[in-house]
């Protein structure tokens, strides 16, 4: 064990790294066991070279932005139907599988759990995960055949996570097509490159950034258990999204027949200045812009028709491909790492609390982008695919996400002849929630005129 714990120190001295051994002594067996195994998870010379670069980091601008170019759904009905015949065959034959990211905590929201627990049905107030669940056993159902669904968890979630799939009865999921797959951790560091100490038997870590989740896939053997089933495409969302249309067969369809890689969903910017991100074509090749990173002139750039010229918005809901990810893993994981500084908590050398200034890791998943052979990017109407639940009132909070949900239901109601109540300047008078296992989208309510009410004149959910 000696000789061990002194080779250990010799290689951290050697790296700039022995203060990560300073409180050994006060340590019981069982403590510096963990430490031991904690130290061990790390490539101490990648992070070295990491560090390196963060030192000598200098952000680059592009010399050249231009808008990618875009199909929009619903512009072209003969083309959006010959993609939907394809998406559902590709269902139908078990090509597509769900992917949610969910690794984050409702903190920002006040909630004490796991996001994917927070209630988000409009009337019903259903789970983010409930939501999700019906909504791939309605797909399910109308393409005859099961679609397995991944979910990322973090360190911090996946044990409240899994209780909650398990208390609630898997949603009516079948346990084994439902896995479950942890995102990595990267240590942070202080300015100086030193490993930070959470603990004196810890590392500070963070996660490793959405990018990690292509990582984890192949980590965990998720991509293993897809080929096995069969699975080709992947549909990446995450998990705040309550109108996110699950394994949008038009979307995938549009994909496969693209021959792409990656494909993204965008909604056009609501104005300039909405913090999201822009899908955009940088010195030749496909990626994202950050909205603070967006230069003012492009910013506020406009068509001819009045719209944004740099509209494409980022909602973070993907197609690609397995064999894409599979490449991107093989030899070390392919997606550049990013550098976060910030105050961050640990302890000092003297072993009390404090915030140390200091870089975290992570990676980004649309830095796929540019290193796939074909992209495919697809404009989609916000109104009715995306209102997520990020912060605690006003823009993107329950509240407007539930008045979002309820208008989507609505046009669905009034387009099947359902008398729907409205206010003087034609708002909703009240709250509506249509099941997905009632109808999954406008087209299945429709089909189903005759299970439906003559009128809404009250919160009202349809199951």
């Amino acid at each position: 064990m000696n000789s061990m714990i002194d080779a250990l120190r010799e290689r951290l001295a050697s790296l700039g790294q022995e203060h990560v051994l300073v409180f050994w002594d006060q340590l019981s067996q069982d403590e510096q066991d963990q430490l031991i195994k904690d130290v061990a998870s790390v490539d101490l010379e990648h992070l070295a070279s990491l560090c390196v670069e963060a030192r000598e980091a200098v952000p680059e601008s592009p010399s050249r932005v231009e808008p990618l170019p875009q199909v929009t759904k619903g512009e072209d009905p003969e083309g959006d139907t010959r993609a939907g015949e394809v998406g559902w065959e590709m269902l139908r034959e078990g090509k597509i599988c769900a992917f949610t990211v969910a690794g984050g905590q409702g903190t920002r929201l006040g909630f004490d759990g796991p996001k994917g627990t927070y209630p988000a049905g409009a009337v019903t107030g259903h789970s983010l995960f409930q939501l999700f669940a019906e909504k791939l056993r309605a797909v399910s159902r109308r393409a005859g055949r099961v679609v397995p669904w991944y979910i990322m968890t973090s360190p911090i979630n996946d044990g409240d996570t899994r209780a909650f799939f398990a208390g609630n009865g898997w949603f009516g999921l079948e346990p084994e097509d439902v896995m479950f797959l942890q995102q990595g951790t990267m240590p942070a560091v202080d300015e100086g490159g030193r490993l930070i100490l959470e603990s004196k038997n810890g590392l500070c870590r963070s996660p490793d950034g959405h990018g990690g989740s292509l990582r984890a896939l192949s980590s965990s053997g998720a991509l293993a258990d897809m080929k096995r089933r069969g699975v080709e495409e992947i549909y990446y969302f995450q998990v705040d999204n309550p109108l996110l249309e699950m394994c949008d067969p038009v979307f995938m369809g549009y994909h496969r027949e693209s021959g792409s890689e990656f494909s993204s969903k965008s909604v056009p910017k609501r104005e300039p200045g909405e913090k999201v991100g822009v899908l955009v074509s940088a010195d030749g090749k496909p990626g994202v812009i950050e909205y603070s990173d967006l230069a003012d002139d492009l910013r506020h750039a406009r068509e001819e028709d009045g719209r944004l010229r740099f509209r494409a918005g980022n909602i973070a809901v993907h197609g690609i491909s397995r064999a894409f990810v599979e490449r991107l893993n093989e030899g070390g994981f392919a997606l550049p790492h990013h550098f976060a500084r910030k105050n961050l908590r640990g302890i000092g050398q003297d072993g009390t609390p404090t915030e140390i200034p200091g870089i975290k890791f992570e990676t980004f998943v649309f830095d796929a982008l540019p290193l796939a052979e074909r992209v495919m990017l697809m404009e989609v109407d916000r109104a009715s695919e995306f209102s997520p639940i990020k912060n605690r009132e006003g823009a993107d909070s329950a509240s407007s996400s539930k008045a979002h949900q309820s208008a989507m239901f609505a046009s669905w109601l009034e387009a099947a002849g359902v008398d729907v109540s409205r206010t003087a300047d034609g708002g909703l008078e009240h709250l509506i929630e249509v099941s997905p296992l009632f109808a999954g989208d406008r087209d299945e309510l429709l089909s189903r005129k005759g299970d439906l009410p003559s009128r809404i004149d009250g919160d009202t959910f349809i199951q």
